[in-house]
Formats: C-alpha cells, structure tokens, sequence
C-alpha cells in the first residue's frame, strides 16, 4: 500500500506529496471567511485548527479519533451552510455510514470522489483536505462571496542612513564611486549630493554669463587656504544608496561568485576525497562480492536445482489437485443420487412396517362378505320370487289350455 502511494505521488510530480498543505491553508482561510470559530468553535467549545491541522505527515503529531470528529463536524456545518440539511453526527455514530452520507453529498454538489471511503476514516490527509475544501467553496457560493484582486498599500521608500567613506570623494570621482557606502560619525557635517548638484548647475548658469571684464581674484592665498581647510569637512559628499540600482545588483552578484568559488575550492577538496574512498569502497565491495559468489557456487547451484524440482512438485500438485476436485464433485453427486435412494428405501420400509393397510383391507373384506351374503339373500328372494311367478304363470296357461279344450257335440248344438 505503501509502495502504491509512493508510486502515485512520483507519477504526479515531487510536489504533490506538499499539495495538501497548500490545500489545508486554503481551507484555513475559507473556514474564518464563513466565520467558523463563532459557529463551530463556540459551540462545541474547541480550539482553533492549526494551519495544518488535516495534513497528514510522519513528521507531525496525529490523533485519527479527535480529526474524524472535527472532520465531521466541519463537514456537516460546510453542507448546512451550502444549503442542504444534513443531520450533524454524533462521537459514537458509525465512521462507515457517516462518511458515506459525506461523499453522497459531495457527489450532489458535483465534487469528483475518485478514492474509496476508507481513506476519510483516518480523519487526516489529502482527500480529507479535498473533501472540506470542495465543501467550503459551496458554501461561500451559497452565502454569494466573490474573489477581488488584493489591494496592496503604497509603500514609502524609507529614508536610508547616510554613511560617511573614509575617503574624501570628489566631483570627479563620484560617478565611479557611486556604490561606496561613507561612514556615519560625521553625518552632521555631511552635505548632501542633490544639494551640491544644485550648487553646481546654479554656479555653472552664472558662468555662462559672459563678464563684461576679465575677472581677477582679490583673495590673499594664505587666508584662501584657510577657508578651503575649514570648510573642507562639509565639501565630502554624501551618496544615498538605492537597492534597486544596478550596479548594487552587480557588485553582490561579483561578491556572491567570489564566494561560490571559494566555497567551491574547499567543496571540490572534500568532494574528490568522498569520490576517492566512494571508489575505494565500491572496488572492495565488488571484489568481496566476486569472492562471495565463487565460494557459494555450488549452493546456488543445489538451489537453483532445488527450486526446479519444488517448481515440479507444485506443478504435479496442481494437476494431483485437479484430479482431486473432479472426484470429489462425483463423489458428493454419487452421495446426493445414494441419499435419495436412502430416502426412498426409508419411505417404502416404513410403509411396508405399517400396518394399518392390513387393518383396513381385514375390515374391507368383513364388510365386503357382509355385502356377499346380503346380496345372495336378495338374490334367493329374487328367484323365490321368479319361481313362484313362473309356477303362477304355468298354472295359468295350463288352466287357460284346460279352458279351451270344449266338447264338440256341445258346440254343434248351439
């Protein structure tokens, strides 16, 4: 798991493993413009959250039950304050349940969740930094907050201090010299450059005037150098630097190479020795290396060979195993089909042990020679009762045959 984020933030760049802290002082920002410390903080009497405070990182110290609940908490005021009600969770609800009503949420406002649910429980890292930040910019949509461009202040060049250079410059010299730095023990006595350039541009437009005579000194020389020796002190120039010249830009990249390549001398010394007991090292270790392999020839090869035979092995157990689950899946259709058999001689015993079926079938003879002989008595009175017509019947035709058997003497006397 671990070799699988290493391998995600590689792919990503060598800064992404940083991003969540940039993401994490975002939300910072977000969270005190929806003014959270009165409406979570107060509430729940909790501190203030750090500017890191859902980073997740060796380096800082964590606690996973503490950061779920704030996370928690933060979510469900940020979807509140978004405009969809969400029931605030409690310390002992379920962490599984809870973030998945989160991420639901989140997915209803059109926020991507391209990482599973597990990754919220550990109340601390980038998608926990995601999640609140995708929140937050919902919830400062709803309440119709808008980005301006920063107004920044006008800042006022600050008076640098003036400082004196051992060395009296004069006019001549100040173009070259500009970047010297005087001293500042006599700064009372200093003239400054701007007035003296005024000076000079007045005296120069006087010149320029042409004299109507030839001028000639009066000054006694003695009491002119007098004059130049008092007033000397106040003729040094002052040089206001500027950090934004360039020759200040110039003169420290000079110094700044100056100082590369003395540290670079020192470095390379250092560095060559490194590289030296680097390839000393190198060479022993391949040679202990070689020695090493020589002398474990032999059971490299036995493991070489012993590793063919257990690949054999597996591959004879593979096709063992085969056979094995074939004929255990015919074995348990062979005990299912005798199971049934078992079931069905079970149900015929029991009913060939019962005997109620001969109970019934004893009194359905009784009953039916019961029927038997009713019936031979009504079939005797049947015949009885066909003899006794056919004897009726008999002696009715043998009297009607008497009847008809007149004398002739007494038919022809009628």
């Amino acid at each position: 798991m671990v070799d699988d984020n290493r391998r995600g933030d590689d792919e990503r760049g060598p800064g992404a493993a940083y991003q969540m802290f940039v993401v994490m002082e975002d939300l910072l920002d977000k969270l005190k413009l929806l003014d959270y410390e009165e409406e979570v903080l107060a509430k729940h009497n909790m501190k203030p959250l750090s500017r890191h405070y859902f980073a997740s990182s060796a380096y800082m110290p964590s606690n996973p039950g503490e950061q779920f609940f704030m996370f928690t908490i933060i979510a469900s005021w940020l979807i509140n304050a978004a405009g969809r009600p969400f029931e605030q969770p409690q310390e002992y609800d379920d962490p599984n349940a809870t973030v998945s009503n989160i991420l639901s949420q989140l997915r209803a406002f059109g926020g991507l969740v391209d990482f599973p649910p597990s990754k919220l429980k550990a109340g601390s890292g980038e998608h926990v930094c995601y999640v609140l930040d995708r929140l937050a910019e919902e919830a400062l949509k709803e309440r119709v907050f808008s980005w301006r461009r920063p107004n920044y202040p006008t800042e006022e060049m600050e008076e640098e201090s003036v400082m004196e250079d051992d060395a009296e410059l004069t006019l001549s010299k100040v173009e070259e010299e500009m970047t010297e730095e005087p001293d500042d023990y006599e700064e009372e006595n200093v003239m400054d450059l701007e007035a003296l350039k005024s000076r000079t541009n007045q005296s120069e437009a006087r010149l320029s005037s042409k004299p109507d005579n030839i001028l000639e000194s009066n000054m006694d020389a003695a009491e002119w150098n007098l004059e130049v020796e008092r007033v000397l002190p106040q003729l040094k120039v002052t040089i206001r630097t500027d950090h934004k010249d360039w020759r200040i830009h110039v003169d420290q990249m000079h110094q700044h190479k100056d100082g590369i390549k003395s540290s670079l001398k020192e470095t390379k010394g250092y560095l060559d020795k490194l590289q030296e007991e680097i390839g000393k090292t190198l060479e022993k270790v391949g040679s202990r290396e070689k020695y090493i392999n020589n002398q474990l020839e032999h059971l490299i090869q036995d493991y070489r060979s012993a590793q063919s035979k257990l690949s054999e092995a597996r591959e004879c157990y593979k096709q063992g195993s085969g056979g094995v689950t074939e004929r255990t899946r015919v074995l348990a259709e062979i005990t299912e089909e005798l199971e049934k058999v078992k079931q069905e001689m079970e149900e015929k015993g029991s009913s060939m042990s019962d005997g109620a079926p001969v109970v019934k079938i004893k009194q359905s003879l009784t009953k039916l020679k019961q029927e038997i002989v009713q019936m031979d008595i009504r079939i005797g009175v049947v015949e009885h009762t066909l003899l006794q017509a056919k004897l009726k019947e008999k002696s009715n035709m043998t009297r009607d045959m008497h009847a008809t058997n007149i004398p002739e003497p007494a038919i022809g006397a009628y």
